[in-house]
């Protein structure tokens, strides 16, 4: 339906008819839409992407080598946001209306702004080029040391995670400040719990659901991203291997980057949804 031929795309527009009808025939292209579609089905039923028509090489095997780098970026961006927005957005809650909240709230404001291109420029220029603690571009995977994949990582990571900080930093905020004026947070006090323990048993459990599920939200928005990314600082991940996929007219890879998504986002928010059922216990009532 796209027009786009895998005969054209590897024989160049000086095939003959004959060699391109040959191809289509070898790739299954002259049947009907439907069948086609069929076809493809029933194969990703049984774990099967299909072979790409640029080079005929087997999809999954092609998305298994940029997925590695990808996931190590997006975990890492993940975790670097949880953990930074969560203390920003912690602190701030404790210290409301003072001048630490507004320092900190002014701050993931300007954070959420930037660009993760820009960002990651900046990154580039001040840690690579002008300090050379770190490299500038290229991976190093896992296998190889954890020092090298760190080194390599980082700094992708961090240009990921600023929009995550500032996200999970203000809803966090929000959740707490409101999970302080509940009644049984007064009745906590007044009974003389101590605040760690109102803060942890009562407070953080019922005003962290916002903070969590704006997870299930930013998960897919750093697949989106990874593709900037992944330029800007050479890696050869699941973000650049579907964009060099859109760009070439590669419709079997597309599909299969688009099914692979799908299934890493939905599990993302189950994942999400059981925590969060198992946390947040408002969650449980459907508040």
């Amino acid at each position: 339906m796209s027009g786009l031929s895998p005969a054209r795309l590897q024989l160049g527009e000086d095939a003959t008819p004959e060699a391109i009808h040959q191809i289509e025939s070898q790739w299954g292209l002259d049947r009907p839409f439907l069948a086609q579609y069929w076809s493809w089905f029933t194969g990703l039923l049984h774990g099967e992407l299909g072979t790409s028509w640029v080079n005929g090489a087997d999809i999954s095997t092609l998305i298994g080598l940029g997925l590695g780098v990808s996931l190590s970026v997006a975990i890492l961006a993940l975790v670097l946001g949880v953990v930074l927005g969560s203390v920003l957005g912690t602190v701030a809650a404790l210290r409301r209306t003072t001048w630490i909240d507004r320092a900190i709230t002014g701050f993931v404001t300007v954070v959420s702004v930037m660009p993760g291109f820009v960002v990651g420029i900046v990154l580039v220029e001040i840690f690579a080029v002008a300090l050379g603690w770190l490299p500038s571009a290229g991976y190093s995977p896992l296998a190889a040391g954890a020092g090298p994949w760190l080194a390599h990582v980082i700094l992708p990571a961090l240009a990921l995670s600023f929009d995550i900080v500032a996200d999970v930093a203000r809803q966090l905020r929000t959740g707490l400040v409101s999970a302080y004026r509940e009644n049984y947070v007064l009745g906590a006090m007044v009974r003389g719990l101590s605040p760690r323990r109102i803060f942890f048993r009562h407070v953080l459990r019922n005003g962290i659901g916002p903070a969590l599920a704006t997870l299930g939200i930013k998960f897919p928005q750093l697949i989106g991203a990874s593709v900037v990314a992944e330029w800007i600082f050479g890696l050869q991940g699941f973000g650049r291997f579907a964009n060099d996929s859109a760009q070439a007219g590669d419709v079997p890879a597309v599909q299969g980057v688009l099914v692979v998504s799908v299934a890493m986002v939905v599990t993302f928010n189950l994942i999400v949804n059981i925590v969060l059922g198992r946390i947040a216990p408002a969650s449980q009532r459907g508040v």
